[in-house]
């Protein structure tokens, strides 16, 4: 957990292909002033690095030497319509490509559900029983899991307001700080789509992404050390929820446009942070090895960058492509 008083560290930028450990040093010392720099410069480095990427939708994947978090990761992208005029066909079944997770998910530590729609939480089931990972969500969240049979004991049901830490050593390990927050709502009478709650006793299998109802929205806080991340899975937060936060980075995503001022309050609530990752901006019923698309408005991207601009101009809008890293 970060507080309001905290100052965040900047950003180390690695190149794609280059590891996550420590690095080594330059040249072998031959003089003590020289030495003594290239000691002091390795361990700045040695604190843990981040390396974050991003598969499509609201789906990240952080990296560090000692662990992987998964949030929301949907990666099999069954087309369903949804950015049709007609919008996502609530008959369409679910499907789990197990080839296409495997290629993209070889691992996971701990996996964060923020709620339960189809293009956050479908192919959780299949990858928490293949990685042993913990997994976070609500209590609907967690039945529907049960429902497609995901491993009963690697569940841990949150409401919001627990901070957990992860790896049993200080500087191998990370905290999630769980809140409790919204999804965003559309049309004349402010509704969710597939909205509702599942609590008590687990449903029938969900077949169609109906089914796959919204079950309440969490929003997490990811701390490595002194990098941290702040993740909603939709356009849509509990503003006294998060106040004293400080963040590193803090994901945003089109859209929000019943939340009046939803950009800008959540800039502001969290102490207009560093960075300002675009998330969930993807048509995501096209190929994840593809470049990304938008969906909805061709422009959603440049019309995020320009409120974030407007809003926090001291915070730089990182946009990353599917597939692609970028090292904290």
């Amino acid at each position: 957990m970060t507080t309001a008083n905290d100052h965040s560290p900047p950003i180390r930028r690695r190149g794609l292909l280059m590891g996550t450990g420590a690095v080594a040093l330059a040249a072998t010392a031959t003089a003590g002033g020289i030495a003594a720099a290239q000691e002091e410069d390795t361990q700045s480095e040695a604190a843990p690095a981040v390396r974050l990427r991003w598969l499509g939708t609201n789906a990240w994947e952080f990296t560090t030497p000692y662990a992987t978090v998964l949030i929301d990761p949907w990666v099999s992208r069954f087309p369903t319509g949804a950015y049709t005029p007609e919008g996502a066909d609530p008959e369409t079944r679910i499907e789990v490509y197990e080839d296409v997770i495997d290629e993209h998910l070889p691992k996971a530590d701990t996996i964060l559900v923020t709620h339960g729609h189809w293009d956050h939480i479908a192919d959780v089931p299949y990858l928490a029983s293949r990685t042993g990972a913990t997994v976070l969500g609500t209590e609907t969240h967690l039945n529907l899991l049960r429902a497609m049979d995901a491993p009963e004991a690697q569940f841990s049901q949150v409401l919001g307001g627990e901070l957990y830490r992860f790896g049993e050593a200080a500087d191998e390990g990370y905290t999630v700080e769980v809140f409790r927050s919204s999804h965003s709502a559309s049309g004349e009478h402010k509704q969710i789509q597939f909205g509702g709650t599942r609590p008590g006793a687990v449903p029938k299998r969900p077949k169609q992404i109906k089914d796959l109802i919204e079950g309440g929205s969490l929003t997490y806080c990811l701390d490595f050390g002194g990098v941290s991340f702040f993740n909603a899975g939709s356009a849509n937060f509990h503003e006294h929820e998060i106040a004293h936060l400080r963040p590193t980075a803090v994901f945003v995503q089109p859209g929000g446009k019943h939340m009046p001022d939803y950009v800008e309050r959540l800039l502001a609530a969290t102490g207009f942070p560093r960075y300002v990752i675009a998330t969930h901006w993807d048509d995501f019923d096209k190929p994840l090895t593809e470049p990304a698309v938008p969906g909805g408005n061709p422009n959603n991207v440049e019309v995020l960058r320009e409120r974030v601009a407007a809003a926090s101009p001291d915070s730089e809008f990182l946009v990353i492509d599917h597939l692609e890293s970028h090292d904290f």
